[in-house]
């Protein structure tokens, strides 16, 4: 028997609800309307639930199209809690959102605990919410933890990918930019050991941008595409799904630009040369199963 306990919370005028459940996440932060937009979900996906991974994964992201872009959805105030927000994504809320939901979709346990879990199992470093610390921040760290997990397969040395070494530490050299490591001097140095067990793994691999058009017949539809970036301490800076349309290589991704989840109109190769910062993309499979 599960036992889900709720009650409320008010924060700048939005009530939250936070869910504790025996079997599931711990605590978990949403409103009412994120519980209804996943209702209408289970509705929508309902006739492609054995269409397969793809198939999947496009309709949700689809389901998605035009959600507003919003930044630090997942800051809020107090400890670390599992933040559900189908309502507004940032780029890489929109991808764990769109993979939690296809893997519940997949699997027929299509009820909302279960999708409480998926999301977590994606967001936290082997699935568990131990605090600000054990949320995967770096993408390259989200990569290898999800890959582990047997969530994602990582294609890029198999596409001509080519390895990073850079040394990753943005987050503790830019301690200001991040309330939780401001002026926690503990947390921060929790912090600095991630890093260096991400620094003691010897890089990635990414496909960089000038080889992106040559490689574009070889890059799956709906496998997670995240861009590298030569800014100094930092591997990715944003992420979506690529995404095939006939011949066109594009992606489909919460955009900051746009303000919201779109069909980028720009191929994938040509959003990555207009970035001067990008340096190439990580390529990912999902695997549903």
């Amino acid at each position: 028997m599960r036992l889900i306990i709720k009650f409320w919370m008010i924060t700048a005028g939005v009530a939250y609800s936070f869910a504790i459940a025996a079997d599931t996440p711990p605590e978990a932060v949403y409103t009412p309307e994120d519980r209804k937009i996943f209702d209408r979900y289970i509705t929508c996906i309902y006739p492609w639930q054995s269409a397969g991974t793809n198939i999947l994964l496009e309709k949700t992201a689809r389901f998605f199209l035009g959600k507003p872009y919003v930044p630090h959805t997942l800051e809020i105030p107090g400890e670390e809690k599992l933040v559900v927000n189908l309502r507004e994504f940032d780029c890489t809320t929109f991808v764990e959102s769109v993979i939690a939901l296809a893997r519940i979709a997949y699997s027929g346990k299509a009820d909302f605990e279960s999708f409480l879990g998926e999301l977590q199992r994606i967001r936290y470093r082997d699935g568990n919410l131990q605090g600000y610390a054990s949320r995967l921040h770096y993408t390259s760290d989200w990569v290898c933890d999800n890959e582990k997990k047997g969530l994602l397969k990582n294609i890029s040395a198999g596409l001509g990918g080519v390895p990073e070494q850079k040394t990753i530490d943005f987050m503790t050299t830019h301690r200001e930019a991040y309330r939780q490591l401001k002026d926690d001097d503990t947390l921060l140095r929790e912090m600095q050991k991630i890093e260096e067990v991400i620094n003691q793994r010897g890089g990635f691999y990414y496909l960089s941008k000038a080889e992106i058009a040559g490689k574009a017949f070889a890059i799956p539809h709906m496998s997670i595409v995240a861009f590298t970036t030569g800014i100094k301490g930092l591997d990715v800076t944003h992420m979506g799904f690529a995404f095939r349309d006939g011949e066109r290589l594009t992606f489909i991704h919460a955009s900051s630009t746009q303000k919201k989840v779109i069909i980028d109109q720009k191929t994938l190769d040509d959003y990555c040369a207009g970035q001067s910062s990008c340096t190439g993309i990580v390529i990912q499979c999902v695997n549903l199963k």
